[in-house]
């Protein structure tokens, strides 16, 4: 049953309640099923990168360093989601607290701009790498790498956190029926019973930090790949896109999902296609990155089977 609170002869809304997600008897357990083997396999993807990188030494590079701190990101980034996800859709109450939504979006988003941030610094480590080689390892060190990471998530645990100190001061009344498989900014600002005009600020800025980190790799790969074009050497030119590749799709990937989701403004989907956006941006994202930087990486599939190998042999 959803709780309501009287305050002032006004009916307050202090639990919502997700609209999108199908009953068991409407296919809900199926949905589970596929969710939950997707779950499954973005933490055990992930977490299998991560302890990889950390245990085999011809890993720790810069390079790798960035891809096991996007590996840890993405396991809490997707758990802020699809575990209450997984709930809605075997539960007959699709319900949620005013505050756990609160924090479902201070963390979701705050771990997304995180990581917009640490593949923002994985394109300048590749753009040194590539145009400046010979001071590559004394630009790129160990302390610049940890404060990059360091600074990406003070980034994006400090620029969400006067969004949602608002959002919480506002008053909900009315409809508590979020259109819209977790929370959001937009969904949740739309049942509030007061101007939210200051959205379209907060909106603004969002789009400005989203473009700024776009133009920075998009511009940084533009200068990778037209060093690359002039080497001598076809083996050169070979390797260096290899390596760029997978940085490339998991850039497009995260930014392309991101840019369809939040720059839109004004514009409006249909429930269907606000719903196919989220899980593009939510689950499948995720859930392609382990591929893309494991089955993909010839140097990750040697360090994985290194680390099989010795642990049958012990």
């Amino acid at each position: 049953m959803t709780q309501w609170m009287i305050s002032e002869n006004q009916t307050m809304v202090t639990e919502f309640l997700f609209s999108n997600f199908p009953h068991l008897y409407e296919g809900g357990l199926l949905f589970f099923i596929a969710l939950l083997i997707v779950y499954v396999f973005i933490i055990t993807g992930n977490l299998v990168i991560f302890i990889v990188i950390q245990l085999d030494i011809t890993l720790h590079t810069p390079m790798y360093f960035f891809i096991s701190v996007l590996s840890f990101l993405e396991i809490w980034y997707t758990t802020t989601t699809i575990p209450k996800m997984l709930s809605n859709l075997v539960s007959e109450q699709k319900t949620i607290s005013l505050a756990g939504c609160l924090m479902q979006m201070y963390f979701f988003h705050s771990l997304g701009i995180t990581e917009g941030c640490v593949l923002t610094a994985m394109a300048i480590d590749r753009y040194i790498a590539i145009c400046y080689p010979l001071q590559y390892p004394t630009i790129m060190t160990p302390r610049l790498c940890i404060q990059l990471t360091a600074g990406s998530s003070l980034c994006g645990f400090l620029l969400v956190l006067p969004e949602i100190a608002w959002i919480a001061t506002l008053p909900f009344c009315g409809s508590n029926q979020i259109h819209q498989i977790f929370c959001d900014f937009t969904p949740v600002l739309s049942l509030a019973c007061t101007d939210t005009s200051l959205v379209v600020i907060v909106d603004t800025i969002h789009a400005v930090e989203i473009l700024a980190s776009f133009l920075v790799i998009a511009l940084s790969y533009v200068r990778i790949i037209v060093v690359i074009l002039r080497m001598p050497s076809a083996e050169g030119r070979h390797k260096a896109f290899s390596t760029c590749a997978a940085h490339l799709a998991v850039f497009l990937l995260f930014f392309g999902s991101v840019a369809v989701m939040y720059l839109r403004f004004s514009a409006t989907y249909s429930v269907f296609w606000d719903t196919t956006i989220a899980v593009t941006f939510v689950i499948l994202a995720p859930f392609l990155n382990p591929i893309i930087y494991s089955l993909r990486n010839k140097d990750m599939k040697d360090a994985i089977r290194r680390i099989f190998h010795c642990h049958k042999e012990s």
